[in-house]
């Protein structure tokens, strides 16, 4: 016993006068589990109920798609599952509006947002990670000014219902006013023709959240004696607010959330 005592004394001082600098890794540590990697299956799942939470809006504000699910989305945003729910979107917003009683006054409106609603900007974000870059608006302003944007093809085809219903068409967006004409361009020659009005945001519109512009300009229509009996957006700051519409219609998002 005294020789197991002198070893451990002997061991312990001759650490204390060591240069070595302390290591705690070499004394014993509680035991660490480790979990396998999640597998594909698990992340698809998991990246299928984060866009559930972004599309039924009970996700708090994000800047980024989170990193896991950058695979998840390019495949959704470039695959026919994107395809197949714009044309869900847009087939119950055809029903409802030929089930509209329209006033004989002429002043029924829909209102569509334009940016992945009806020009679709994904040939941009096939090149920012498809929602994975923290936003850069000059960036995103070269784009717009390119005027390349294709058109949501079941958006055409539901715009062009629209209009031969006989309901007016604005075009409500959170485009700057200085993009007016190149918005214009890529509109007709997306195939679009013939709205109401363009509706951009003026200089007094810059930094407000896209829900109180939005809400504003629509409350404009209702006293110049509109009835808001439609609107379509891919963003709820298109959606909601004040001056709702009648009935209101969510195209899907997944790559980037507008306040």
């Amino acid at each position: 016993m005294n020789s197991l005592r002198i070893f451990l004394l002997f061991a312990l001082f001759s650490v204390s006068l060591s240069h070595e600098p302390f290591n705690s890794h070499l004394l014993p540590r509680p035991l660490i589990l480790e979990y396998p990697h999640e597998s594909s299956e698990e992340i698809r799942l998991r990246c299928t109920s984060w866009r559930f939470g972004v599309e039924a809006n009970n996700l708090g504000p994000w800047k980024t798609i989170p990193v896991e699910c950058a695979e998840y989305v390019r495949d959704y945003m470039i695959g026919r599952a994107y395809e197949i729910d714009l044309e869900r979107v847009a087939n119950e917003s055809a029903i409802y509006a030929r089930n509209v009683e329209l006033g004989a006054d002429g002043n029924d409106v829909w209102v569509f947002d334009v940016d992945e609603t009806l020009l679709s900007n994904l040939p941009y974000y096939v090149e920012h990670g498809y929602g994975l870059e923290v936003f850069d608006e000059m960036e995103f302003s070269k784009w717009v000014e390119k005027a390349r944007a294709p058109a949501i093809m079941s958006s055409l085809k539901l715009f062009e219902e629209i209009q031969n219903l006989g309901f007016k068409t604005f075009l409500l967006t959170g485009r700057r006013e200085s993009h007016r004409s190149v918005t214009v361009d890529n509109l007709i020659n997306a195939g679009f023709h013939n709205w109401d009005k363009l509706i951009l945001r003026g200089p007094d519109d810059h930094g407000k959240q896209a829900t109180v512009y939005k809400s504003e300009r629509r409350s404009e229509m209702v006293k110049e004696g509109y009835r808001i009996v439609g609107n379509s957006g891919d963003q709820w700051s298109d959606i909601l607010g004040s001056e709702m519409s009648l009935r209101s219609f969510k195209l899907p998002n997944p790559m980037y959330y507008i306040p």
